[in-house]
């Protein structure tokens, strides 16, 4: 099938979403209709990023949610009853207060589902506070393999894909359009560490090799160094892994070091939000995307957009579905199992397929029971400056590539899944 057909059958993208919300508790419970007026809300806590590094994607995290609890109450609430939506800044990078505000949201606030959050490390943190509780948690967009893996458990669930999925899924476009010769350039955390063993790992599979790399801080300004070391180990491909403004400063200074004239940029999770903050001649290199919001003839998709844009006047974001995805799970799971207990709507969470209007891509994503781990499509491709779909268009995609075929195995994944009795 032609690029062009490609797009016009399944897909396309854009940039990056202002958000509302400041830091503290945010409530939004949308005009709620039938005889349930009264009854006492469902409560979905949100600890997720909206100061920091991570701000921006947790933002638009926080706007999907809110459309998703906008649409759940108009469609008759969860088991007959409203929702509402609390939400805390778990900040970047600060584990201790990520566990801080997860246990306000489930002991003071009595929250009947948890999600968040960006940031991998605070994700797996939040994982202990929630387990420990009982609480169904859903993790949005935090992408460390432990957290549907090693570290599973029963009731926590993750929308956004393992880093293995988005190793696998871009290797081979990376040795196609590079080389075979790797430099990294990786975030000094759990989510850094587990994409680069994943590429490493992918990789050996298709004969491309490390030739060095660094570990850089969460919230690094100035790359210079680490530039410098990557430029002296002559590589085919220096490939970036920080995320958020570390990923727009590092892209940054790669190009205007000239580095993108001697060796292919590239790297594994791209986000629209960076390419946005990125000047046009630095939206360059092979990536993964993990939803775009230009999908022509897929079900339901041009309502999403039109009603973020809506509310924001700029168009959605792999983060702003991982938001709305993961509270319509909540929603869905609980009026499947028609009760708010935790261990019967985990139950039905496994193998819970999102509708079209809620999974809005071209395969049926859906929850792998004994993982809890969602299986959605991926897409893989160029960011440009500025494609035909226009300003908004900054990734030209290539390749579709079904989850199913990256995740591995439930084994492989090292999940030993236990259930309370």
């Amino acid at each position: 099938m032609s690029d062009k057909n490609l797009l016009e059958t399944k897909i396309s993208r854009r940039g990056v979403i202002k958000a509302a919300a400041a830091a503290g508790v945010v409530q939004l419970a949308a005009p709620f209709i039938g005889s349930a007026r009264a009854a006492e809300p469902v409560k979905i806590g949100l600890c997720n990023p909206l100061t920091g590094t991570y701000a921006a994607v947790g933002k638009n995290e926080l706007i999907g949610c809110q459309l998703a609890i906008e649409q759940i109450n108009a469609k008759g609430g969860i088991i007959g009853r409203p929702v509402t939506l609390l939400v805390e800044d778990s900040t970047s990078g600060d584990a201790g207060t990520a566990v801080q505000k997860s246990r306000k949201l489930i002991e003071r606030d009595n929250v009947n589902f948890l999600l968040g959050n960006v940031n991998s490390a605070l994700a797996l943190a939040m994982a202990q506070v929630s387990n420990e509780k009982g609480v169904v948690h859903i993790v949005p967009g935090g992408h460390t393999d432990a957290i549907t893996g090693a570290s599973c458990h029963w009731n926590v669930f993750r929308v956004c894909n393992t880093t293995q999925m988005e190793a696998y899924a871009v290797a081979p476009e990376l040795l196609k359009k590079g080389g075979k010769k790797w430099y990294f350039i990786t975030p000094d955390y759990a989510f850094g560490h587990t994409l680069q063993a994943g590429l490493e790992k992918a990789a050996a599979k298709i004969g491309a090799v490390k030739v060095g790399g660094d570990l850089t801080p969460l919230g690094a300004t100035d790359f210079s160094s680490y530039l410098i070391k990557a430029q002296a180990a002559k590589p085919d491909v220096i490939i970036f892994l920080p995320q958020g403004n570390d990923m727009i400063n590092c892209i940054k200074q790669a190009v205007q070091f000239g580095l993108d004239k001697r060796f292919h940029l590239a790297g594994a999770q791209q986000e629209l939000e960076a390419l946005e903050g990125l000047p046009p001649e630095a939206r360059i290199g092979t990536w993964v995307f993990e939803w775009y919001w230009n999908q022509p003839g897929v079900p339901h998709v041009a309502e999403f957009v039109a009603a973020i844009k809506k509310k924001t006047g700029r168009v959605p974001t792999a983060r702003t579905w991982f938001g709305f995805a993961s509270a319509w799970s909540c929603a869905l799971a609980a009026n499947q199992a028609k009760s708010l207990d935790a261990h019967k709507v985990a139950k039905a969470l496994q193998g819970l397929k999102l509708p079209p209007e809620v999974a809005l891509m071209p395969e049926q994503p859906f929850f792998r029971a004994g993982q809890n781990q969602l299986i959605p499509t991926l897409y893989v491709g160029n960011a440009q400056a500025k494609g035909s779909a226009g300003e908004d268009d900054l990734f030209h995609v290539t390749e579709i590539v079904k989850g199913s075929e990256v995740a591995g195995t439930v084994e492989e994944s090292g999940c030993k899944m236990v259930w309370p009795s």
